[in-house]
């Protein structure tokens, strides 16, 4: 049984931003700190990266470690309707592995930075997106 009353619980899922998170505009921050430019969100890249560089053909992925099922102390499967968390992230899950195939198909690269990273070894975090970014 929901704690929340249907309406409670639509207004609370309509809160949940899909892009420009926070997670995300820290990443975005340091990028354009260290003199990467990018493009956000391209809607014919499959799963709409959340920062694009053209012209290496490279992706970055902002993903929370809730909604795509990170194997981290921040996923936690949810305590109420369970059947229906279990096949949304699931199929979460499916979807990003079927978007990052045809990534690498069309000859992209991709790097993913979970949320998690950003609270803890952050530092670590910029050394490896900035190798992956060729510098």
């Amino acid at each position: 049984m929901d704690v929340h009353s249907p309406e409670q619980r639509s207004y609370n899922m309509s809160r949940i931003k899909s892009k420009d998170t926070k997670p995300e505009l820290v990443v975005r921050k340091w990028l354009w700190s260290q003199g990467y430019r990018y493009r956000l969100h391209r809607k014919d890249l499959p799963g709409r990266p959340d920062i694009v560089f053209q012209q290496q053909r490279k992706a970055v992925f902002v993903h929370g470690c809730f909604w795509h099922k990170h194997d981290c102390r921040y996923f936690k499967w949810p305590g109420t309707n369970k059947d229906f968390w279990k096949k949304k992230i699931n199929e979460n899950v499916r979807r990003d592995q079927k978007n990052y195939q045809a990534l690498i198909e069309d000859g992209w690269d991709f790097f993913i930075v979970w949320e998690c990273e950003l609270k803890k070894d952050i530092a670590g975090l910029w050394d490896r997106l900035a190798e992956f970014l060729g510098n």
